[in-house]
């Protein structure tokens, strides 16, 4: 069994979306659970619901989305789990794609492709361009070369047995449970044609605010600390760096990868800063992003 959960905070507004895309793709005897506390959202994933018996609404504790999710692996009844947003978009046939590598026993988790949906003639939406497509080449050849690689959060799968729970203070769920599945001795996969569309921040502001969350994960203790660690500023810079390079294909975008490089240098110190040096607690690191609704 196949157990869908969608995570959403006041989301009334995509929800449904990112419902019905999954609802085509279902195989048989699979469940779809939306973890969400307000009641705008909750009001839309009822019905939903009263309309299809495959989704079920899962009460959000309100303690941060570690804890929803904890909620909703509780709930789950299904022997393979697929996380994914309620702000997402997940392409057709990206189930039968993401589901395929778990024929084999070995693998414990499979990782989705997001693509970028916003506009790439504008800044940040170029950003968020060439970072999926880093993203994407640099799973493409761990993954072929059989060596760990982290998941999507916006779309991943994995198998319920391997993970009880998420830690409280996790910042990126992702990132732990991918970690947590390698470390027992299974492989994490990635499913390119798995795709899914995210629409990224249109300012700054929201820009770090989601990057510090997803970044700062991986310099929490226990990823920061394991030895299949694979992201840090170091390693970006030495891993990123030619690729991001060759990304641009006209001078302006050639200008707005160098600000990229700068961004991401302020991102970094601002991860240094508030996670390793103050350590600040879940509930002040993360910040809900408003534009990529």
């Amino acid at each position: 069994m196949l157990s869908v959960l969608i995570t959403a905070f006041r989301e009334a507004a995509t929800v449904g979306q990112a419902i019905e895309s999954f609802l085509p793709q279902l195989p048989a005897g699979a469940e779809i659970l939306v973890i969400c506390p307000d009641p705008a959202t909750t009001t839309v994933v009822d019905g939903y619901a009263a309309r299809y018996p495959v989704v079920r609404h899962v009460a959000d504790p309100q303690r941060g989305k570690p804890a929803a999710l904890n909620v909703g692996l509780k709930a789950a009844q299904g022997d393979v789990v697929v996380l994914s947003d309620g702000d997402v978009v997940v392409a057709d046939d990206a189930l039968v794609s993401l589901l395929a590598p778990f024929e084999d026993p070995q693998v414990g988790a499979v990782s989705g492709h997001p693509i970028s949906a916003s506009p790439r003639d504008v800044l940040l939406g170029y950003w968020s361009h060439l970072l999926t497509e880093g993203i994407h080449q640099m799973r493409l050849a761990r993954d072929r070369a059989g060596q760990f690689l982290f998941c999507s959060g916006y779309l991943f799968a994995f198998r319920r047995a391997l993970v009880d729970r998420v830690p409280g203070d996790a910042l990126a769920e992702d990132a732990v449970i991918s970690q947590l599945v390698a470390q027992q001795g299974y492989r994490v996969r990635y499913a390119p044609q798995a795709r899914v569309l995210v629409r990224y921040p249109t300012t700054y502001r929201d820009w770090l605010r989601q990057k510090v969350r997803s970044a700062g994960g991986h310099a929490q203790a226990y990823v920061r600390k394991s030895p299949l660690r694979m992201r840090s500023a170091w390693l970006e810079m030495l891993n990123g760096t030619r690729l991001a390079l060759r990304y641009p294909s006209s001078p302006r975008e050639f200008l707005w990868t160098l600000l990229l490089f700068a961004a991401r240098l302020h991102l970094w110190l601002l991860v240094f800063v508030n996670v390793q040096l103050l350590r600040r607690p879940l509930t002040a690191l993360w910040q809900r992003v408003e534009t990529t609704k």
